[in-house]
């Protein structure tokens, strides 16, 4: 059974979520969507992987397709990525895969997104694609599927390297390396003084710790320079977000009219959240509502807002708020879709341009490296759901591909594999370190 066999491999979501990829094997559904749109700004893997390895791509897209019940598959995929479009268009032989051809807008990966361009249909306000008979899947994540049909678990981890980097480039990396082995092998850093963004400027995190590791979800990493406009954004905290916008904002409500889901018919209204900031005699139960159904796609804060503030953050706050208050919100109208969403779509080189990154966009192409290093680190949570527990001890050898975390099969969640063959030198309950 193919479920078993993704779980048995650790097959997660490598588009970012995580999300086991056993439990949706196990579902019945009309349609599998692929996701190949890859909007993050600078972050280019998802177009190469697309490129050097579509035979793969599309044999885990029909297994998946298979095993899911599913009659179509649609395969989502920007226009301008010609060579990609092209590679996967002359390996495909199913006459079940559509053609998804999407402009280069962000955020056209939002699955909520993805799947209403594919099918016409709106997933309920909360709800997930099942609920509209879809299964969403990236690209990468199909890759692995192949993989584990063939035997082989995740070990290793497609990246891609840009921003302030001397050679931009793709790669295949075991799990567990270094960001610091990723930047040396791109050509090292351009500038003296960087931080981190890893897998995004707008959805991923920020790091200062060049020692932090690949998971199998790390989609990539971008350098940015330490005085740059984005760093500067990053840098604050949650009060002094707080602060700006209690002091600053003045409900233009661009920040709502600019939200993806709220142009989808989603109830997301930024602009209500931030009165939380200052309003608080009226409640924040009753203005932190409007962030529940938020996606954090970042657009408010870091391209709507005239004022350079934080709603997204706000929206972030709010949702915690309302989870440890136990409030779920319900919308109290149908999902319909705004009909000024076609004339708000935000093209990526405008975002870039506003992020001031235009002058990073650059070809990130593939390097076939065989990197072999000379330690790794393995985090037992790299997944949604629970993390795995360490299955052995410090001294032992183990093999590459062989299990170092597990957790009962009730639970949600995947185990971890040994990404290099040699001695385990280290064990916590967060990580398992070998050394080659």
């Amino acid at each position: 059974m193919l479920s078993a066999r993704l779980r048995e491999a650790g097959v997660v979501g490598a588009g970012g979520a995580g999300f086991p990829t056993w439990v949706k094997a196990k579902s019945q559904v009309e349609f599998l969507v692929v996701n190949g749109a890859e909007c993050e700004p600078l972050i280019h893997k998802d177009a190469e992987i697309m490129r050097h390895f579509p035979r793969e791509i599309l044999a885990g897209a029909e297994t998946m397709r298979q095993a899911t019940g599913a009659t179509r598959t649609k395969f989502g995929i920007k226009t301008k990525n010609h060579e990609a479009r092209g590679a996967l268009k002359a390996a495909n032989h199913s006459p079940l895969v559509d053609w998804v051809e999407l402009g280069d807008f962000y955020p056209s990966g939002d699955e909520y997104e993805l799947v209403y361009t594919a099918t016409g249909r709106l997933i309920p306000a909360a709800g997930i694609p099942l609920a509209v008979g879809c299964v969403v899947c990236n690209v990468e994540t199909l890759y692995n599927v192949a993989e584990a049909e063939a035997g082989r678990p995740v070990t290793r981890k497609f990246v891609s390297i840009a921003g302030a980097v001397r050679e931009p480039k793709s790669f295949w990396v075991p799990t567990g390396v270094t960001f610091r082995e990723l930047i040396e092998l791109a050509g090292g850093a351009a500038t003296p003084d960087y931080a981190i963004f890893v897998s995004g400027l707008m959805m991923g995190t920020f790091c200062l710790d060049p020692d932090d590791v690949v998971t199998k979800t790390t989609a990539g990493l971008i350098l940015l320079p330490s005085d740059h406009y984005m760093v500067g954004r990053r840098t604050r905290t949650q009060k002094e977000m707080n602060q700006i916008g209690k002091s600053a904002c003045d409900q233009c409500s661009y920040c709502t009219e600019f939200c993806p889901r709220y142009l989808l018919g989603y109830d997301v209204q930024p602009h209500k959240v931030m009165r939380s900031l200052g309003f608080t005699a009226s409640g924040e139960a009753h203005w932190n509502q409007w962030a529940d159904l938020c996606c954090s796609c970042g657009l408010c804060t870091l391209y709507a807002c005239p004022e350079d503030l934080y709603p997204k953050e706000a929206c972030d706050d709010g949702k915690k708020y309302l989870r440890l208050a136990g409030i779920k919100y319900e919308q109290p109208r149908p999902v319909k879709v705004h009909p000024m969403k076609e004339y708000r779509r935000v093209p990526s080189a405008q975002l870039r341009k506003r992020l001031k990154v235009e002058e990073y966009e650059r070809d990130t192409p593939f390097q076939d490296l065989d990197y072999r290093p000379a330690r790794v680190r393995l985090k037992m949570k790299q997944h949604a759901g629970k993390p795995a527990a360490p299955v052995v001890r410090e001294g032992d050898v183990v093999r590459l591909g062989q299990l170092t975390g597990d957790l009962p099969e009730a639970d949600l969640g995947c185990p971890v594999h040994a990404s290099i063959g040699g001695k385990v030198t280290r064990v916590t309950p967060d990580f398992v370190e070998i050394t080659a």
